[in-house]
């Protein structure tokens, strides 16, 4: 098929695209670093090779989805499907297997989710390593209840684009994690990394060195 290699191109690449929007979608603190790593490049490339693959069976069963209005419209219909949509078109059951009360469904969709998920946790245990060291060197030093008083409103402030449902759900995450009995050294890197997940480490950072004098913890009484 003349200019197909253009076709499968532009397929490889949507499926790039649409595996780092996913990995952006979660882990939106520092989408860059997220997705530049060897776990993400694996899952990223494991996307774009699916939608090559939904492509290339596309086109063997000539499958034109409805579209009758003439070649150039079927191609790109085509390329489009393939490209955004491989799992969906992949999401058919070979046999069913009882699993406890369940009856899972295995056919080349399942398969190709458990190497998507193992990627996403690999990429999740590389961000979690980094994640702990950064909140550890921006709360040092700081005191819970005066960085739980003062530091949420004021990384909120910074902000201008927030959506009123992610500040909704980083209120209530810590208005639990006020609510527990966890060491308070600990709570103030918990509160870290809720802040975090919504403003990003930079911003978090420039908050912290901006209020740390008002949120440093007074030093123990030296004893004679």
């Amino acid at each position: 098929m003349n200019g197909a290699w253009i076709d499968y191109v532009l397929v490889f690449s949507l499926g790039a695209l649409v595996g780092s929007g996913e990995l952006v979608s979660h882990y939106r603190d520092a989408p860059g670093a997220a997705v530049w790593s060897w776990p993400a490049l694996f899952y990223i490339g494991l996307n774009s090779l699916a939608s090559i693959a939904a492509l290339f069976i596309i086109r063997a069963f000539q499958w034109k989805f409805g579209i009758t209005s003439g070649d150039v419209a079927v191609r790109w219909t085509q390329v489009g499907v393939a490209g955004t949509g491989a799992l969906v078109l992949f999401r058919s059951s070979l046999f069913t297997v009882r699993v406890g009360d369940r009856d899972i469904p295995v056919g080349p969709s399942s398969f190709l989710q458990v190497f998507r998920d193992a990627a996403d946790r690999a990429v999740d245990r590389v961000r979690a390593r980094a994640r702990s060291e950064n909140v550890a060197q921006v709360m040092e030093g700081i005191d819970y209840p005066k960085a739980f008083e003062g530091l949420p409103p004021f990384c909120l402030a910074l902000m201008q684009n927030v959506s009123d449902e992610d500040q909704k759900k980083m209120v209530h995450s810590i208005a639990l994690l006020h609510d527990t009995t966890t060491d308070p050294a600990i709570k103030v890197r918990i509160l870290g990394l809720h802040l975090m997940n919504v403003v990003g480490p930079a911003v978090l950072k420039a908050a912290v060195d901006s209020l740390r004098k008002q949120m440093e913890r007074e030093a123990a009484p030296k004893t004679g």
